[in-house]
């Protein structure tokens, strides 16, 4: 029998695609070792080079420069912190007061105070929240409950954030999205225009469903109700372009007074408590941590410690499987919802992934040339 995780990143067997081999070595680590990657070096840094610009062309358009969607974590944090204290830019911090635990509050808190800028938080209706949690949980597709959920609920985000940016006519919306955050499939580096202006993000299985109002639906962002001629914000994710190391972040916000400890910058302290019932309904029916593939490509690339995630993904694993300490929220969240653990059920077949938000996508800006 093979490995049950990759020597090297960490990846389980159970991953599609993982193929682990005799030398105990996964499938993406295999091909990363193959690879040149002086081409993805060469496109980070054009993507770099077209932030720079972009930090630079929305200054002096409005009150705000940006807007920074402020979670709490510590990308987010640190994000707020290099363009208000590197950049000086003139700062809208964002927050979307859905269920954000206490410890991610404090370095919101913090971070805000810590560089004096201005805050906007907003804070959705609780009751939408539940019917939509609940019927997600209860109609997964199959590839489990967190890419389910967490690819409806970070549109809504996402759309307050676009909302928020378009009636201030902010022209640039950031987002502490560290690399491979959120699928690649969906964005990598920015969402295309095209995404923003002419696409209606309501989820069809949401609208099909037939359980949701007119009201509720037009949560999500859709641009046709913005008049003619209107101008949205680009999107980006400046992770996605800067060099990007988590195990430097965690130290930098701890060290620049913007979360308390360690333990605050860790995303294990720091999720949304919700994502504790989401891995345990993977954890039941995929049979392995959904997260987990993220910080294999992490640790693959060089850009997370592999020591601390070798030990920090057996003790989650077993916090969720046994409910306690943290993973108390999975019972805290099943009560929220008024569901117990028989109602999280896959039904669905894989959904079409929305449009992907890349170069690709879009006519490249001031000159800056893309793969």
């Amino acid at each position: 029998m093979s490995r049950k995780t990759c020597r090297n990143c960490l990846l389980p067997r159970e991953v599609p695609g993982s193929d682990i081999d005799a030398s105990g070595l996964c499938a993406p680590c295999r091909e990363y070792a193959r690879a040149d990657h002086s081409s993805e070096e060469a496109q980070r840094k054009r993507r770099e080079a077209d932030l720079e610009a972009a930090l630079g062309g929305c200054r002096g358009q409005g009150e705000y420069d940006v807007l920074v969607n402020l979670s709490g974590g510590k990308d987010s944090c640190y994000l707020l912190y290099k363009l208000a204290h590197e950049y000086g830019m003139k700062i809208l911090a964002f927050t979307t007061d859905m269920n954000v635990p206490a410890i991610a509050w404090d370095n919101i808190k913090r971070t805000v105070d810590k560089l004096n800028v201005d805050h906007l938080v907003h804070t959705p209706d609780q009751p939408f929240y539940r019917k939509l949690y609940s019927y997600l949980l209860q109609h997964q597709e199959e590839r489990g409950a967190v890419r389910t959920v967490c690819y409806v609920c970070a549109p809504l985000f996402e759309g307050y954030a676009l909302k928020a940016a378009t009636e201030k006519r902010i022209p640039l919306v950031v987002a502490g999205y560290s690399p491979g955050q959120p699928d690649p499939d969906r964005m990598v580096y920015e969402f295309s225009p095209a995404m923003i202006a002419s696409t209606d993000w309501t989820p069809p299985e949401v609208r099909a469903s037939g359980l949701f109002s007119d009201a509720e639906l037009d949560l999500f962002w859709n641009p046709m109700r913005y008049p003619k001629g209107a101008h949205f914000p680009r999107y980006l994710a400046p992770f996605h372009a800067w060099p990007y190391s988590q195990a430097e972040i965690m130290k930098k916000v701890v060290h620049l007074g913007l979360t308390a400890s360690s333990k605050a910058a860790s995303p294990v302290h720091s999720n949304c408590p919700l994502n504790w019932l989401l891995m345990y309904s993977d954890l039941q029916h995929l049979h392995y941590n959904p997260y987990i593939p993220e910080f294999a490509k992490l640790i693959r690339e060089g850009k997370a410690s592999r020591a601390e995630w070798r030990v920090g993904i057996p003790v989650a694993n077993a916090m969720i499987r046994t409910r306690t300490f943290m993973g108390r929220n999975v019972t805290s969240s099943l009560k929220w919802l008024g569901l117990n653990t028989s109602d999280l059920k896959i039904t669905r077949t894989a959904m079409p992934t929305p449009l992907r938000g890349d170069a690709a996508a879009r006519p490249v800006p001031t000159g800056v040339a893309e793969d």
